[in-house]
């Protein structure tokens, strides 16, 4: 059997695979099973930070797999101590959880706001505010927190104590505060998976102010938009915002499951011993990766994110068949005149591999990917458009 039929028998049936099968690749070149070559402007929809077989990601990598692999938390580990220190440092931060994806970083975040706010505000202050059109995670409670009714029609009851919100509406908040105390307001400063719409900075602000001022905690999911996508640490660092707890995942480890909980001031102290755990969390090798990753990701690489995406927003926008391009960073998401579905099928054929989000063809390219291979995917992008 090929590749594809054993998939189809024996993995669920959960995705809508492209009909190309990767078996390698170099930096932001990928190559499948006919030694067809595709710039990758997915990067495992934001994950491969600096691209594939990245060599100092590997080193770093390949010198941890030979000392220990894994330890469980029951014990120090070198790796793990190392990447909260630098997540604290780089952040204000206090301290640091880690688990293995962005939903597990997002339900860690939500434990932590309902075990302050039963501490701080009382057992009947739980519910946590999130915005309509976001999304969270696939987990019973992260659908819940998602702000899109469609996730949720399948898998009811969803955990309660969820209200989603406009975003952009003070009022509303104002409204789900006084009909049931808010634990915590959580947002996304761009809803990826709701089609790249980045929070309008004004509301940002504004939403900041509100937090502070009815003592309601500010969680920010940067599962998708953290570690250097969108041309700052973390996005929240764009709209001057500090928040109580931030979850991320997908970059942080270039390729190798991590998720990790940031806790603020108001947090660091919240969860302890038992409260909490992780068998793979802060599994040592993930943190070497991330540790390299994370080395990388400094003030010339972000210049440089910025500078790339203004490339890519002159070169689309005006474009023909182009409607409207969104984002921030190299997070940027084009709406054209055809169906985003057919853009990236005509792509596919002509060597790039795109992704979509909602109505719109989305870009989610390494950190580092060289001008040249960005600007060519950009150009059959507009060819694909175009027609």
């Amino acid at each position: 059997m090929s590749i594809r039929e054993l998939d189809r028998q024996y993995v669920a049936n959960t995705y809508k695979r492209f009909p190309v099968e990767i078996v390698s690749g170099k930096g932001s070149v990928v190559r499948d099973t006919d030694g067809r070559e595709y710039i990758d402007m997915g990067s495992g929809i934001a994950v491969t930070s600096f691209g594939v077989a990245d060599e100092i990601w590997q080193k770093a990598v390949i010198e941890q797999i030979g000392k220990v692999q894994h330890t469980s938390n029951l014990y120090y580990t070198e790796p793990c101590a190392k990447l909260a220190e630098a997540l604290c440092t780089r952040t204000g931060m206090k301290k640091v959880f880690f688990s293995n994806s962005g939903a597990e970083a997002n339900e860690c975040m939500i434990k932590a706001a309902r075990k302050w706010a039963a501490e701080n505000k009382g057992a009947d202050c739980f519910t946590i505010a999130t915005l309509k059109n976001s999304f969270h995670g696939r987990t019973i409670t992260t659908l819940a927190a998602t702000g899109q009714a469609h996730y949720h029609e399948l898998f009811q009851p969803l955990t309660p104590g969820f209200v989603s919100v406009d975003a952009g509406s003070i009022a509303q908040l104002d409204e789900a505060n006084a009909k049931t105390p808010l634990a915590a307001v959580m947002i996304e400063c761009i809803q990826g998976e709701g089609g790249v719409v980045p929070l309008d900075p004004a509301y940002a602000k504004a939403l900041s102010g509100w937090t502070k001022k009815n003592d309601v905690l500010l969680l920010i999911d940067e599962v998708q938009t953290g570690n250097g996508r969108t041309g700052a640490l973390y996005a929240y660092m764009n709209y001057g915002l500090q928040p109580d707890a931030v979850s991320t995942a997908k970059g942080l480890a270039g390729g190798l499951p991590l998720g990790a909980t940031l806790l603020g001031e108001r947090l660091e102290g919240v969860l302890g011993y038992g409260d909490h755990g992780s068998t793979f969390g802060g599994n040592p090798v993930s943190c070497a990766a991330a540790l390299s990753v994370l080395s990388r990701i400094d003030a010339d690489l972000l210049a440089d994110v910025r500078r790339k995406s203004r490339m890519v927003f002159e070169a689309l926008d005006g474009a023909p068949g182009v409607e409207a391009v969104s984002g921030i960073g190299l997070m940027i998401g084009v709406k054209c005149v055809r169906p985003a579905a057919e853009i990236v099928t005509k792509c596919i054929e002509r060597g790039v591999l795109f992704l979509t989000a909602k109505d719109k063809v989305r870009l989610l390219p390494a950190l580092n990917i060289p001008d040249e291979l960005l600007m060519k995917a950009v150009n059959i992008l507009k060819e694909a458009a175009a027609e």
